[in-house]
Formats: structure tokens, C-alpha cells, sequence
């Protein structure tokens, strides 16, 4: 199995990058939590990984941190909750965030994430309560945006990447253009795609 990787970011399209590791390219989907603290195309990163083998593909899966990656192994041992639902979780939630919302009990705040309905977060409250102790809950994390994006792509590019995004993580194409539409006028003109997709899941996440 492959756990780690350290290499050249070839590149970064939310929610699916590229990482050159001794000219073999990996394509790795992450959390846009990972992408948030994710450094410039042509810099060098390490990407702790989970792989997926099924019968018809092999994923990978890239967080930068062990905690993270962490909180996804235990997420896909829930029932009802595969490897693309918890990366979504993991995209509109920080570690710190969910392990607030299981200790509180806050069904609300996971019943907006896209895919967990009603029965899915209660299952995730009680199935999730013994096994967050585990995880040390720190400030919620505030991420900071790289500026190094390489070559800037046009605004009509940028849009279009970051509703594409959403659709991967689960929201429906609608709901995703509205999202970055409203996202677009809170942000300065020319905004990078990553920038739009944070502020859309944060107002959906947050209602």
C-alpha cells in the first residue's frame, strides 16, 4: 500500500492533483481542506495517503496531515459512508469541526454536507463518539491560501473549475453554480478557483 508521498505538485484541479514522484505521476484526490494549505504548482510536497483497490480502479487518496487522514480511515468504517462521501465531509469540515459537532451532538451542522441526510449523521454521532477521543481538537483551523497558483487561468475558467469541484465533492450542478455565483460577489474580481470553492462551502456549510 502506498502511505506517503513526497514530489513535484504538477497539478492542482479541485479536488484531484497531480504529484511527480521520480517522474511517476500520481493522481491523488484530496479534501479541499488539503488544498487549502497546499503550496504552488512546481513545489514540492508530501501527501499522506490511503488507497482504495476495487475491482475496477485503484484511488488514491492525499491528506497533508496524519489527522486528517485519520479522521477519513475511521469515517469510511462507518456504515453507509464510502471513501468519496468522506472526503466530501472532509472538504466542508474541518477535524476540528467535526469532532466539535460529534461531541455536541450537532446533527444540524453534518445534515448540510452534501450526501449526509438525517440517518446518515445520526449514524455518524453514534458511531463516531468512542473513536473521536483519539483525536486532539485544536482551534478550528483558518487556512490561508497560497497566492502561487502558476499562470493565472481566465475568470470564466476559474468559475468553471470551482463549480466542477463542487459537483465532484456531491453538490448538485444548480446548487453549485449558485453557491460560486454568490461566492463570486463577497470576493475580489479575478479570484482563484480555490478561493471561490472555500467561500461556497463555507456559506453552505455554515447555511
Amino acid at each position: 500500500m502506498i502511505g506517503r508521498l513526497k514530489g513535484e505538485l504538477l497539478e492542482k484541479v479541485p479536488p484531484q492533483l497531480v504529484l511527480d514522484v521520480n517522474g511517476v505521476g500520481y493522481e491523488v484526490d484530496a479534501s479541499m481542506n488539503t488544498f487549502y494549505r497546499l503550496p504552488g504548482v512546481g513545489q514540492t510536497v508530501v501527501l499522506f495517503t490511503h488507497m482504495v483497490v476495487r475491482e475496477d480502479a485503484q484511488l488514491l487518496y492525499g491528506f497533508y496531515d496524519r489527522q486528517e487522514r485519520s479522521l477519513f480511515r475511521t469515517l469510511i468504517k462507518v456504515n453507509g459512508v464510502g471513501p468519496k462521501l468522506a472526503l466530501t465531509i472532509l472538504s466542508g469540515i474541518s477535524v476540528s469541526e467535526f469532532v466539535q459537532s460529534v461531541q455536541f451532538e450537532d446533527t444540524a451542522a453534518l445534515v448540510r454536507l452534501p450526501g449526509v441526510g438525517k440517518k446518515t449523521a445520526e449514524r455518524l454521532l453514534i458511531e463516531m463518539k468512542d473513536k473521536i477521543k483519539d483525536f486532539q481538537v485544536d482551534d478550528v483551523a483558518d487556512f490561508t491560501l497560497t497566492d502561487d497558483f502558476g499562470d493565472a487561468p481566465p475568470v470564466a475558467d476559474n468559475r468553471a473549475e470551482a463549480e466542477s469541484a463542487l459537483v465532484a465533492l456531491g453538490y448538485k450542478p444548480v446548487q453549485a453554480t449558485k453557491a460560486i455565483a454568490a461566492a463570486e460577489k463577497g470576493l475580489e474580481p479575478g479570484a482563484s478557483s480555490e478561493s471561490l470553492i472555500r467561500a461556497a462551502l463555507k456559506s453552505m456549510v455554515q447555511g
